[in-house]
């Protein structure tokens, strides 16, 4: 998948080249004028798709299918896979997931992410860029997580997933600290009080991505007890996204991971775990 900054030039290469031809005669001023409105958005039935997106932010639009009829999201999943050639849609029910595979039967369902993805070439195929960390407190923060990473996957992004290491027993995480400490970022996902990415966080020097997952009893309050713990972190590298949102929390870590590998690459900036 083509970083932003390289998916831009491109685009502004074409449209250039479409300014080259009208003016030298070659496109009439219709055709000219739809080298730039084809790229915008385009209407569904009961969506506007951003068509757009790849080329401001580096990849296309994600599609929240909760909610969404089964007609709607293939509407919309067709129509995005047709002009990008890579799709992920989060909150997938099973039903949903079996419309999709009936026309994609190579697209990849994850139930306990409830995720489906489906990418040119194969979903299965090996990562590109950059390496994150995704760590649980509990198993039941798994689902949580799983989002995270299927969104890392789709994003060709090398994942490595640590569950169940919670603070409830601390020396389950120092065996994983030496691996965490060389990735470019990392996600943690935690219900209950939400202690331990910054726990992580004051292990390591690198981004750390934090999810409150909807975890605990009543005094969790459905995951609010932990998102106000991990916005209190006194771990200065710790960020937080939304309850349950393994999604953004992927999503963020991913752009993290790819900018310091393209970073590496080119020589631009260097990644150091020296603080």
């Amino acid at each position: 998948m083509e970083h932003p900054e390289e998916a831009l030039e491109r685009h502004e290469a074409s449209l250039r080249e479409a300014a080259r031809r009208w003016s030298a005669g070659e496109l009439d001023w219709s055709a000219f004028v739809d080298a730039f409105r084809h790229v915008l958005s385009l209407p569904t039935d009961n969506a506007t798709l951003d068509l757009d997106r790849h080329l401001r932010c580096g990849f296309p639009e994600v599609v929240f299918a909760e909610g969404k009829s089964d007609e709607d999201l293939l509407a919309i999943v067709t129509a995005l896979y047709e002009r990008h050639r890579s799709v992920l849609a989060t909150r997938v029910s099973p039903s949903q997931a079996e419309c999709l595979q009936a026309v994609w039967p190579d697209g990849r369902y994850h139930a306990v992410a409830r995720t489906w993805r489906h990418q040119e070439g194969s979903c299965e195929a090996p990562p590109t860029a950059g390496r994150v960390a995704v760590v649980t407190a509990g198993t039941t923060d798994r689902r949580v997580a799983e989002e995270a990473a299927e969104t890392l996957r789709w994003m060709r992004v090398d994942v490595e997933s640590i569950y169940d290491v919670g603070v409830a027993g601390p020396h389950r995480l120092a065996h994983h600290v030496p691996r965490l400490r060389t990735a470019d970022a990392i996600v943690v996902a935690a219900g209950m009080e939400g202690a331990l990415p910054s726990v992580v966080g004051g292990h390591v020097a690198v981004p750390v991505i934090a999810v409150p997952t909807s975890v605990g009893y009543g005094a969790a309050f459905g995951g609010l007890a932990a998102l106000l713990g991990m916005l209190n972190s006194c771990a200065a590298n710790v960020t937080v996204v939304n309850i349950d949102a393994g999604f953004k929390a992927g999503y963020v870590a991913g752009l993290i991971a790819r900018r310091a590998d393209r970073c590496s690459r080119t020589g631009t900036g260097t990644a150091s775990n020296d603080e």
